[in-house]
């Protein structure tokens, strides 16, 4: 459960709500990944594993955004490689 907080006027209370998380799905990271690095990518629709271009510690996925298709080649610790398809 994540927990918001709200400072009171005085400064002095503080009231715990619970609120909604973001659900972390892979087109949702890729997305944030991609514009971070100066993409664009409107909506993120999906977001596909490419088993043969994958290898171990270097995934690639196909990423569908509502303007923009991406393949998106991910090395741990490195910026991803960016491909615009359509």
């Amino acid at each position: 459960m994540v927990l918001a907080l709200a400072v009171g006027s005085s400064g002095s209370s503080l009231v715990g709500s619970p609120a909604r998380a973001i659900e972390e799905t892979p087109q949702v990271m890729l997305a944030a990944q991609i514009r971070m690095q100066g993409n664009d990518c409107g909506k993120p629709l999906s977001a596909v594993k490419d088993a043969k271009r994958s290898k171990p510690d270097h995934e690639v996925w196909v990423l569908k955004c509502s303007n923009a298709t991406y393949r998106v080649s991910r090395v741990p610790d490195m910026a991803a490689k960016v491909e615009r398809l359509r």
